[in-house]
């Protein structure tokens, strides 16, 4: 496995983005998007100084990654994937966050799980990209409701907001998408107070370079640091 210079590279590249957008490279944290990825890929990934990971389905990264969550590594997992609500007990318990909250009642389910819990979960809200397949909240008054629901909860730690641009290679259609969620980003910022909303997570491996431009702070990676999965 080429994991390690997989990493370094994208580093680099994280870095000359940043660069051309007058920000520093600090500012944007870099996600391994292990899903469908065995276990040794992402010890290959730990080894190599990656420590933020995302899994899309609850049971899979729980029969996987279970022995590592103990592990004093500063180990971070994040659910990236749609949640049924069946699965979101396990997800709140097994998580660090959950990083694609998508409806009302999602949102309520795990607010009522995690009341009470010494540890917060955090949370960040999707904002639909205009396509019909994908979830997340459409529009930012439905972005809006969500935020005024996480925030009731005191289990809860609302971080941010996140996208899935359009599989598209016109570049002005994945920058829009971005920039939109930036703007909501704005806009829930001056509502509720710039605290709740530090993440901004957009980004993938065939477009994060432009997602960084347009003020990414979290880029999730999976193939470019991992390969093709099979």
């Amino acid at each position: 496995m080429q994991i390690g210079e997989n990493i370094k590279k994208i580093k680099e590249n994280i870095a000359d983005a940043a660069r051309r957008a007058g920000r520093r490279e600090d500012e944007v944290k870099l996600m391994g998007v292990s899903k469908f990825f065995p276990r040794e890929a992402v010890e290959a990934a730990l080894q190599s100084g990656l420590t933020l990971f995302g899994e899309s389905r609850v049971q899979e990264a729980m029969q996987k990654l279970s022995g590592l969550r103990g592990a004093d590594c500063g180990f971070e997992l994040h659910l990236i994937g749609a949640l049924q609500r069946n699965k979101a007990k396990n997800a709140a318990m097994f998580f660090d966050g959950i990083d694609s909250l998508d409806r009302l009642e999602i949102i309520q389910s795990l607010g009522e799980l995690t009341t009470g819990c010494k540890k917060r979960l955090m949370v960040l809200l999707e904002l639909n990209s205009g396509e019909e397949q994908k979830g997340g909240f459409r529009g930012q008054d439905a972005l809006k409701h969500a935020a005024e629901l996480v925030l009731g909860f005191n289990g809860l730690k609302l971080c941010g907001l996140m996208t899935v641009a359009p599989f598209s290679g016109d570049k002005k259609i994945v920058r829009a998408a971005f920039r939109a969620l930036a703007n909501a980003r704005r806009m829930l910022c001056a509502e509720f107070g710039e605290e709740h909303f530090p993440v901004l997570s957009m980004g993938m491996s065939g477009d994060y370079e432009i997602a960084i431009e347009e003020g990414a702070t979290l880029v999730r990676i999976g193939t470019a640091i991992f390969g093709e999965r099979e």
